[in-house]
């Protein structure tokens, strides 16, 4: 008895095979193309994600008995938006992706009209493009005739989550979940369902969003002659960040995660309590049990880390591959004065300007590629030291997973910035292991949360090398590069 993950992420699609017993007994994955039609635009293609989950799914199950899945759990990207047509699931336009940035000034007119605090009340969230609220808004604003048919409901809005499982039930469901559904501005968080306040601010129709449901739980099935002739139940969903928090097993409140993605993104389980921060974290919905129980996290969300590897590879062009940074690093001792502030997206947590923009500050006639790449480790470690610091309880141990944590170095370069140990898990595509862990608990693959516990296995601990002084030094020389790359555009 196997369950299909389906992660659903900003640059590809990961499709595992999870055992009973936590491990991974087939993977696929499909890379699919970004767009930027302008400066600080991103958008994908709803069809290209589609036909790479198709193809990520299909490389998974060939390599098993198809017969012995017992069902599909998916998780993806959050914030990014797209709409289809209900009859054809055809989509009229891109996707608009969560590091699109063409709403900063949505949000300023928001801010200027008094609504942050409001929305922040209800949301959790801030007035940032981030989010999906303000992409409705201007999409509502600048393509009126597309917008049209989302008023007369011929078009669904609705998150990856919400268009991959009308496209596997063939346009038959049209749901989501509270982990996708509080990223978009326009979910309660207090109520865990939809505002009619919030919809009537950023002018979208509450009939065009997808229906809430739980976690876990069999809410939809498969159809054969759309998905591959798998028939399977879709029992779990989750956005990418809480089923990293669930495939990481914390359960209980104060346990934390960091997952390096595209972005990095740290969350506290805080269990039922709603907490709210001063310090620029976002409060979110983790997840919702079948039996309604809503649980919360704070989170800090970094948006560009190991989208700062792939520059470096598709941009700079100066290395061939993400897993080369460890050794080209490796190759100097520091990075000579050089500091790279990679808000080539604006910044997120805890410094929350959508007009930063990137820098690398430093450079002499001896700087060469391997500074740059050190440069680029050590940031997205001086980013996590951020969030961290404005977390309660930031001195315990730190669980890491996500693509970039396989890179020791970068491990090591974590645990000597926070002082404390990082502990990377034998797998670490935890985040497909989450919806895994959602679906297979929804089954009865796993019966309890102390099952899924039971499968969670160290790989290594790096604990901290670095003379605290020497480092604390490293992050204030950064400080000073972050605050000089503020309000660039």
């Amino acid at each position: 008895m196997t369950v299909l993950a389906i992660d659903a992420g900003t640059t590809g699609v990961t499709a595992v095979v999870v055992t009973p017993e936590g491990g991974i007994a087939a993977k696929g994955y499909e890379e699919f193309a970004q767009h930027f039609p302008k400066p600080g635009w991103v958008e994908h293609s709803p069809e290209e994600i589609w036909q790479a989950t198709l193809a990520a799914v299909r490389s998974a199950v060939d390599q098993v008995d198809a017969s012995e899945l017992r069902a599909v759990g998916i998780t993806n990207q959050r914030e990014t938006i797209l709409l289809w047509d209900r009859e054809t699931l055809g989509s009229p336009r891109r996707a608009i992706v969560w590091q699109d940035r063409r709403t900063a000034d949505i949000c300023t007119r928001l801010k200027e009209a008094g609504h942050e605090e409001r929305v922040a009340e209800l949301t959790g969230l801030r007035l940032d493009p981030y989010f999906s609220g303000t992409k409705l808004m201007w999409l509502a604003e600048q393509e009126p005739h597309t917008w049209a048919l989302v008023e007369s409901g011929r078009y669904a809005v609705g998150t990856v989550d919400s268009y991959l499982i009308a496209r596997m039930t063939r346009g038959t469901y049209h749901v989501t979940d509270v982990s996708n559904a509080c990223r978009t501005l326009l979910f309660d968080l207090t109520t865990g369902d939809w505002s009619d306040e919030l919809c009537e601010l950023f002018g979208v129709p509450r009939d065009a969003l997808p229906e809430l449901v739980p976690n876990w739980g069999e809410v939809a099935t498969t159809d054969p002659a759309t998905f591959l002739d798998l028939s399977l139940p879709i029992a779990g969903i989750a956005g990418d960040q809480q089923s990293a928090l669930f495939g990481q097993t914390c359960f209980d409140p104060g346990d934390a995660k960091c997952t390096y993605g595209t972005g990095s993104f740290i969350l506290t389980n805080t269990g039922t309590t709603l907490e709210r921060s001063d310090a620029g974290l976002l409060s979110t919905a983790a997840w919702r049990s079948p039996s309604g129980e809503l649980t919360y996290a704070l989170e800090g969300a970094i948006f560009v880390t190991g989208a700062a590897v792939q520059w470096l590879r598709d941009g700079l062009q100066i290395v061939g591959s993400a897993a080369e940074t460890e050794a080209i690093a490796a190759t100097v001792d520091s990075t000579d004065g050089v500091v790279f502030v990679p808000a080539l997206t604006g910044m997120g947590a805890p410094h929350w300007d959508p007009n930063a923009r990137g820098m690398i500050i430093g450079i002499t006639r001896g700087t060469t590629r391997a500074h740059v790449v050190r440069a680029t480790l050590e940031a997205i470690t001086f980013e996590v030291r951020d969030v961290l610091a404005t977390m309660p309880d930031h001195g315990a141990p730190l669980r890491v997973d996500g693509g970039a944590s396989a890179n020791d170095l970068l491990c090591q370069l974590q645990a000597d910035q926070l002082g404390v140990e990082v502990r990377r898990p034998k797998l670490v595509e935890t985040t497909a292991l989450g919806a895994a862990f959602l679906a297979g608990l929804g089954t009865g693959v796993w019966s309890s949360t102390d099952d899924l516990r039971e499968t969670w296995q160290l790989d290594r601990a790096f604990t901290p090398a670095a003379d605290r002084t020497t480092a604390d030094a490293a992050h204030e020389r950064w400080l000073d590069a972050v605050e000089r790359a503020k309000g660039w555009a």
